[in-house]
């Protein structure tokens, strides 16, 4: 595998998207993957307050975090968090369900991500210690 230089890295359109399709709204909204920095500002937000947010807060803020119009910019903030909770519950789970695939969040995410690396672990520790069994 080729050894990746900035250029490389910074350059790459590393961001995936899928357009939903939501009957209540009338159309289809466009979900893409978060950036690094969009992760840090969801988590924050989702942590916010002694104990994190409610439910229905963290589907707006996904949400929020996770919409974007045709040119791949986002089309909320945080500060529409509230009116986005102010939205029919079943639109909010459509979207949501497809914002945690592709951000990998979730019981399936983490179900999916098990049985992909799976198949490349091995029995052996990869390290050069002996292993606690005794066995070389």
């Amino acid at each position: 595998m080729k050894l990746l230089n900035k250029a490389a890295i910074l350059g790459v359109e590393d961001l995936k998207h899928e357009d939903v399709p939501v009957p209540a709204w009338g159309g289809a909204i466009r979900v893409r993957t978060m950036t690094g920095a969009e992760r840090d500002e969801f988590r924050a937000a989702a942590a916010a307050g002694e104990g994190g947010v409610p439910m229905g807060k963290f589907s707006a803020i996904l949400l929020a975090a996770t919409a974007v119009d045709e040119s791949g910019a986002r089309m909320f903030t945080l500060d529409d968090v509230e009116a986005l909770g102010e939205k029919s519950a079943e639109a909010l789970d459509t979207v949501v369900a497809v914002a945690m695939r592709l951000n990998g969040l979730g019981g399936a995410a983490v179900s999916d991500a098990g049985k992909n690396s799976a198949s490349t672990q091995s029995d052996d520790s990869g390290s050069a210690s002996p292993s606690p069994s005794g066995k070389q």
